[in-house]
C-alpha cells in the first residue's frame, strides 16, 4: 500500500508550491525576463504536467488529459516525450490562463490520489517519490525567478517579508585540516537520491584544509574595493572575457548608491549586511575571489569529506569540479534517464544547499550543477587550501 507518509508529502510538496505564489500579482506569474528564467505560471503547469506525464498517462485506467496542448506547452527538455514550447518563449504565452493552470493542478491531484487507491506497485511509488522531488526542485527555482523578475523590476518591489535570505554564520572562522587518504563519497542508504549521486566509491585526497564559514558579503566588498574586477590575473580567460563583456563589477543584485552597497531582497532594495555570506555569485567570481587570496576552491569530493564538520545550507557552494558521472553510472531506460546524465558536460558542480531550497531536500551527497556564468540562484562559496 502507499503510505500515508508518501502521499502526506505529495499533498505538503503540492500545496507549498501555491503558498510560494500567493504573494504575487496576477501580473507577475507570466513575465520571463531572460532564458533563464521562467514564468511562475509555467512552473505550476510543469509540475503538474510531469505527474500527469510520467503516472497518469501510463498508468490510470481510461484517464482523460486536462488539455491535450498542455504537454507541449509544460515539457521541459524532455525529447522522447514529444514537441515542446522554446524555451525563450514561455513568457509570451498569456494562455493558457493562471485560473486554469490552478484548475489544473487540482485535477492532477485528485487523479493521482485516485490512482493510488486503485493500483499499488513498487514502480509507481518510485515515479511519485521522483514527482515530489522534482517539484521541490522547481520550488527553489520558483523563489529564484521571481526573485529575478521581481529584482529587475524598475520598481524593485518587495515580494515577502517571510522568506530570510541572509542569515549571519555566528561562528569563529577556523580552518579545518583534513588528512590524506581515501574517503567514500556518493549516496549510501534506503532513501531518495538522485541517480546522479549513486555509484558510491572512494576517491583519494591529499591533505588539505576548508574554511568552516562561508565569504561574506564584506569580504567580497573588500574584494571590489581592491580591483578584484579588474585585475585579469585572478580570472579565466573565459571569465575576464564575461566580465569585460557584460560589464560586471560585482554580484547580481547589488547596486552601489552614494557610495554605499544595497541589493535587492524579498524585502525590496536593502543596505547589504557585511556579515552575511555572499549570493547571487558565478563560479567565475568564486574563481577569482579565492585567487586573489592565494588560496583555492574545494572539489566536490573535499567538500563532502569535510561537510560534517561544519554548517551548511546557506549557500550552494561553487566547487572546483566538473559534472561528470561517477563510477558505473547508467542513465535509466526512457524519458526519465533525461533528467541528469544529459548535462554532464560543462557544468561545474555546486554542494549544500540554499536558503531558497526546500525542506527534506538536502544531502551531504547532493550534487547540483549549473554553467560556469549563472548566478541568479543563491550561490555563494568557501575556501580551501
Amino acid at each position: 500500500m502507499l503510505t500515508d507518509t508518501l502521499l502526506d508529502f505529495f499533498v505538503e510538496t503540492r500545496q507549498h508550491t501555491e503558498t510560494i505564489c500567493q504573494p504575487l500579482e496576477i501580473e507577475d506569474y507570466v513575465v520571463q525576463p531572460v532564458v533563464d528564467v521562467s514564468p511562475p505560471k509555467w512552473h505550476l503547469g510543469h509540475t503538474t504536467w510531469f505527474f500527469e506525464e510520467f503516472l497518469l498517462k501510463p498508468y490510470a485506467k481510461d484517464y482523460r488529459l486536462f488539455d491535450e496542448h498542455f504537454a507541449f506547452v509544460f515539457n521541459s527538455y524532455y525529447e522522447s516525450v514529444g514537441k515542446r514550447v522554446v524555451r525563450t518563449d514561455r513568457g509570451n504565452m498569456s494562455r493558457p490562463s493562471v485560473k486554469k493552470v490552478y484548475a489544473y493542478r487540482s485535477y492532477v491531484n485528485e487523479a493521482i490520489r485516485a490512482l493510488f487507491s486503485a493500483v499499488q506497485a513498487k514502480e509507481l511509488h518510485q515515479i511519485l517519490e521522483i514527482g515530489i522531488h522534482h517539484e521541490k526542485q522547481h520550488q527553489e527555482l520558483l523563489l529564484t525567478d521571481i526573485k529575478y523578475i521581481l529584482g529587475n523590476n524598475p520598481l524593485l518591489p518587495a515580494y515577502t517579508p517571510d522568506f530570510l535570505e541572509h542569515p549571519t554564520e555566528s561562528h569563529e572562522q577556523l580552518w579545518i585540516s583534513m588528512e590524506e587518504g581515501l574517503y567514500g563519497v556518493g549516496y549510501l542508504g534506503d532513501g531518495f537520491c538522485y541517480d546522479n549521486e549513486l555509484g558510491r566509491h572512494q576517491v583519494y585526497l591529499n591533505g588539505y584544509s576548508i574554511s568552516n564559514k562561508l565569504v561574506t558579503n564584506g569580504e567580497f566588498m573588500a574584494f571590489i574595493e581592491n580591483g578584484g574586477y579588474t585585475t585579469h590575473g585572478y580570472w579565466h580567460a573565459e571569465g575576464w572575457d564575461w566580465v569585460r563583456q557584460n560589464q560586471i563589477s560585482a554580484p547580481m543584485y547589488w547596486h552601489s548608491i552614494d557610495g554605499e552597497w544595497f541589493h535587492y531582497t524579498a524585502l525590496g532594495l536593502q543596505k547589504i549586511d557585511p556579515n552575511t555570506p555572499v549570493a547571487h555569485i558565478s563560479y567565475f567570481e568564486a574563481f577569482a575571489y579565492a585567487q586573489s587570496k592565494g588560496l583555492r576552491l574545494p572539489t566536490e569530493f573535499e567538500w563532502e569529506a569535510a561537510q560534517s564538520h561544519f554548517p551548511w545550507g546557506n549557500r550552494w557552494e561553487w566547487t572546483e569540479s566538473a559534472y561528470l558521472p561517477y563510477p558505473n553510472y547508467r542513465k535509466a531506460d526512457g524519458a526519465l534517464g533525461e533528467y541528469n546524465g544529459k548535462f554532464m558536460v560543462n557544468q561545474k558542480v555546486l554542494r549544500g544547499g540554499s536558503v531558497a531550497t526546500s525542506s527534506q531536500h538536502t544531502r551531504p551527497t547532493y550534487r547540483n550543477f549549473f554553467q560556469t556564468h549563472l548566478r541568479w540562484q543563491f550561490t555563494g562559496l568557501r575556501l580551501a587550501k
